[in-house]
């Protein structure tokens, strides 16, 4: 991902870096974060997985076995997106993270690649329980290559290449796209990144007041990112970023299982799955 336009500029302070009054546990339980943190551990442990690499595919293999309906799709240069199926009724939700790493030795990606992954895993198995046939079909959809490749000036160009696969294949079966990226710092604070779409926004802060972690979710509006949301943006399908882009181990090899925690992976899981599970009911309700 790439900062575009204006600096992101927000403050980080307390435990989710909100300005919201304080709050105790999340007031529901839904989403498993101590499975999701064994996930994004077991991510971390892999070590460095740029795209393209055995150990990228391996990974692969692992995330197509634990999504519903799972499978993987090939793209070209070797890469290969892993999807999985909530089915449904009407048009889908996609639900989706890069599980690559850029290719910087060292560099394992605990919060940039791992955090986003496991989340959107446990989100797929926290949403299965309860579903009606009458409920939206949510998609979930691991990206490959969101990196650009070592030595690229240009991220647009050479990166979100599993994204933007996707979305030419697929942008005109969608109604939104909720992208899940660093959502595992122990300093979480994600404001609406510039080009996410307002109105999803607020249904993902409905949702974070209901689950108790508003804080997570200040109401302040930061820079633009370009990020695996981008190509389904310049498809016209309404997209939100799900990023803390202040994290300062951004790309450095020191972004590793110290810096991020299971609280901050509750905090943004446990808010979309709120969101969701409404956004995926209101076909139910609609008749």
């Amino acid at each position: 991902m790439l900062a575009g336009g204006a600096l992101v500029a927000a403050t980080i302070g307390g435990a989710f870096g909100g300005d919201e009054p304080d709050e105790a546990a999340p007031a529901v339980n839904r989403f498993d974060a101590d499975r999701a943190f064994a996930d994004l551990r077991y991510q971390v442990e892999l070590g460095p997985r740029p795209a393209g690499s055995e150990t990228s595919r391996e990974l692969a293999d692992w995330l197509a076995d634990r999504l519903p309906r799972g499978r993987t799709e090939p793209l070209p240069g070797g890469l290969q997106n892993v999807v999985g199926t909530l089915r449904g009724r009407g048009k889908p939700i996609l639900v989706g993270a890069h599980y690559d790493t850029k290719d910087i030795p060292g560099f394992v990606g605990a919060n940039d690649g791992a955090s986003g992954t496991a989340t959107v895993l446990e989100l797929a198995r926290a949403l299965r329980p309860g579903r009606r046939a009458c409920d939206r079909e949510i998609r979930f959809v691991f990206f490959d290559g969101e990196e650009s490749p070592r030595g690229s000036d240009d991220f647009l160009r050479d990166g979100v290449r599993g994204s933007r696969a996707y979305a030419r294949a697929h942008a005109g079966e969608l109604s939104a796209v909720v992208v899940v990226d660093f959502v595992g710092d122990k300093d979480l604070s994600i404001p609406r990144e510039a080009s996410s779409d307002p109105a999803l926004w607020q249904l993902l802060r409905a949702g974070a007041e209901r689950a108790g972690t508003i804080r997570a979710f200040p109401p302040r509006v930061t820079g633009a990112v370009l990020d695996d949301h981008t190509p389904f943006q310049t498809a016209g399908v309404r997209s939100i970023d799900l990023i803390d882009f202040t994290y300062p181990y951004f790309h450095r090899p020191t972004d590793s299982l110290d810096k991020v925690s299971a609280a901050s992976l509750d905090a943004a899981g446990e808010a979309l799955v709120e969101m969701l599970a409404d956004l995926a009911s209101r076909t139910c309700r609609s008749g």
